[in-house]
């Protein structure tokens, strides 16, 4: 199995890009598991050589909807505020399907169970 990046929300090193590992680990707990992991099928999408540039654009735009503050439905707000976010991840999920691969499920399963000590 081939890794092409590890998220780990409580170490940095050089590989990772430190602010939207940092950024996605603020909201995770707020978001809860299945925005989260959604983002990381993403994530580890955008990871993988074989993903083309098209495909990155849609993923990297779908991301910073979920970290940026400006959303159409603010995320503080309980029970919605991340209904909007978890739409613009699913429409780029859709989108990109064909490039999460068994290995990024994987991959994206592993990390929301570290991150949410599943």
């Amino acid at each position: 199995m081939t890794r092409y990046h590890t998220i780990d929300a409580n170490t940095q090193d050089a590989e990772k890009p430190a602010g939207l590992v940092r950024k996605i680990a603020r909201v995770a707990k707020r978001a809860g598991r299945t925005v989260i992991q959604k983002a990381l099928l993403l994530y580890y999408a955008v990871r993988n050589p074989a993903t083309p540039a098209w495909a990155r654009r849609v993923i990297y735009g779908a991301l910073a909807y979920l970290v940026l503050p400006v959303d159409a439905l603010p995320d503080f707000i309980p029970g919605v505020g991340f209904t909007d976010d978890l739409s613009v991840i699913a429409a780029a999920l859709a989108a990109v399907a064909y490039y999460i691969t068994p290995e990024v499920k994987q991959q994206a399963e592993q990390a929301a169970n570290r991150w949410f000590k599943h």
